[in-house]
């Protein structure tokens, strides 16, 4: 029967899309269950995939087709995103509320993605019920094709490092706390691939050279990435090469992710990696080793203490982080041989979140608009054109004057083709992150203050980095360009969890009024079908 299923999801893809029958097919099955943890030393229900935590990582080269088929075995409904994964004019497979179904208890459903275009380091999460807290998060290794030039010597090993800050509690009682109105506590601890201080290890050739894939899995902090006596050469960032600065500590925003090369060239002893938190009083951290295979002597001393509370240093830092203009991305041509500076934006659209109270409990907002998820995923009530799940305006493209806040079912408007400005502005005292599902857009600027038209003339317009996730600095804004060139409903949202969680999000529909498949997919075939959708038919093939 599985092989069954598999063969006609083949077909399908052949079908709506020839040009895939080239590009190899990758299968997954994961089983997504419960299951008693210890990251901290004390036990806690988790959630895990085949039995792992994190779950398993996935390996694909640029155009691979991934098909995943996940059975869940949770007493709730259950999502998995892909974050950095474009999901390319097939917005249905990014695995949030806005776009999917929920797999309900006892129900599987089968993603079919293709890494269109892409290479680099990105991760999968849970999406909903705040699950995100109590794992099924796992590394994804996107590699170029064999003939696409990388623009350094292929390293000697290549490591996953999923960081984040972790809580004893869980999950469920941090949901409970955030849907009474209360705030969640601070973080308990770090973990390094869900082990806490010294559970991982590392080992190293003398005189070699290493990859390391660093992602911020967590909910509540920034991390800093240091390994004791060694420097860090920057390579990547969420499928971008970079400039190849070097770096003693690097920091990683919530749901960011760099690739950076580490050189073996040190006495042949073991050396502390070590992940702390960033702008925090109270500062969190672990350790993994990093162990020459020569060594005789284990790590001696102090972890290396890194950066806490200055921002300056890490503005600075995010400054030099540019893209290689010589190095060819997924595709041999160059990565600058896109101009992106010499674009007019057709409009700019200004963003500043908040965190009003709405009828008597904390809630967090995006242009005073706080998300309230639909009955009916966004993407399936546009497709159908089933009305009275969401309304285009309902989140206005600039920020209102005032404190306060409403909910709503928040989607903004968009034209496929426009090129955008967005403005990132943050009034309040604490670092925010921002994703966008579906794309990657250039940092062209960030600083402290209110962003006014003047602010344009700080602007990188030259070798900005690309990318999925940005950080605002406290009482700052961020400014990024973005070509809406992939048609969908795409989710903009806070990577702090519980802001996340509690509204501080909404949904870009960037539409087209074309119904040809070059342009998006319909909603495949498998596609589970709830809310005021169901009893809906999809397409007959």
């Amino acid at each position: 029967m599985r092989d069954s299923c598999k063969v006609s999801i083949v077909l399908l893809l052949v079908l709506i899309n020839g040009v895939l029958g080239d590009n190899p097919y990758r299968f997954f099955t994961w089983k997504i269950t419960y299951g008693d943890i210890y990251p901290l030393g004390v036990k806690q229900q988790g959630i895990l995939i085949n039995g792992q935590f994190p779950g398993p990582h996935i390996d694909a080269v640029t155009n691979d087709n991934i098909i995943i088929s996940v059975f869940n075995y949770l007493r709730e409904p259950f999502l998995i995103s892909w974050n950095g994964i474009q999901q390319r004019k097939n917005s249905y497979q990014d695995g949030v509320i806005g776009t999917t179904c929920p797999i309900p208890p006892g129900k599987n459903f089968t993603y079919i993605i293709q890494v269109k275009d892409q290479i680099g380091s990105f991760y999968y999460f849970p999406s909903l019920a705040f699950h995100k807290a109590a794992g099924a998060f796992g590394a994804i290794r996107v590699w170029s094709r064999p003939r696409i030039p990388v623009p350094f010597p292929s390293p000697d090993g290549d490591f996953w490092l999923l960081a984040g800050d972790w809580y004893k509690t869980n999950h469920y009682v941090l949901r409970r706390l955030l849907e009474a109105g209360r705030n969640i506590p601070f973080p308990d601890g770090v973990l390094i691939n869900g082990r806490g201080w010294g559970g991982n290890t590392f080992t190293v050739q003398p005189g070699k050279t290493y990859r390391f894939r660093i992602s911020n899995v967590g909910t509540a902090t920034t991390l800093n990435f240091r390994i004791q006596g060694h420097t860090m050469k920057l390579v990547e960032v969420e499928g971008s090469h970079t400039i190849q600065n070097v770096y003693t500590s690097l920091d990683v925003h919530l749901g960011q992710s760099y690739s950076v090369l580490v050189t073996a060239n040190q006495a042949p002893q073991d050396y502390y990696i070590v992940v702390s938190s960033r702008f925090t009083r109270k500062v969190l951290t672990t350790t993994s080793i990093l162990h020459y295979s020569n060594s005789r002597r284990g790590v001696s001393g102090p972890a290396p203490s890194g950066p806490t509370l200055n921002i300056a240093s890490s503005l600075f830092q995010a400054r030099t982080i540019k893209r290689n203009l010589t190095a060819s991305g997924p595709r041999p041509n160059p990565q600058g041989s896109y101009h992106y500076g010499l674009i007019k934006p057709a409009r700019t659209i200004m963003l500043a979140n908040s965190a009003p109270w709405i009828n008597g409990k904390q809630r967090y907002a995006v242009n005073g608009a706080s998300f309230v998820a639909p009955d009916t995923p966004l993407k399936l009530a546009d497709y159908f054109k089933i009305p009275g799940v969401f309304n285009l305006g309902s989140i206005p493209t600039n920020p209102p004057g005032g404190n306060g806040g409403y909910l709503t079912t928040s989607v903004m408007a968009a034209n496929f083709r426009e090129f955008i400005e967005i403005v990132f502005q943050n009034w309040e005292n604490s670092v925010q992150s921002w994703h966008i599902s579906g794309y990657s857009f250039f940092v062209v600027g960030m600083d402290g203050g209110q962003w006014t038209q003047g602010s344009r003339s700080k602007y990188n317009l030259r070798d900005a980095v690309s990318r999925s996730t940005v950080q605002v600095y406290p009482r700052a804004w961020t400014a990024i360009y973005i070509a809406l060139d992939n048609v969908g409903m795409w989710n903009i949202r806070s990577e702090n969890w519980a802001r996340q969680y509690l509204g501080q999000q909404f949904y870009l529909r960037v539409y087209t009024s074309s119904t040809s498949y070059r342009d998006e997919y319909p909603p495949p075939k498998n596609a589970l079908m709830c809310g005021r959708a169901r009893g809906r038919h999809t397409r007959p093939f």
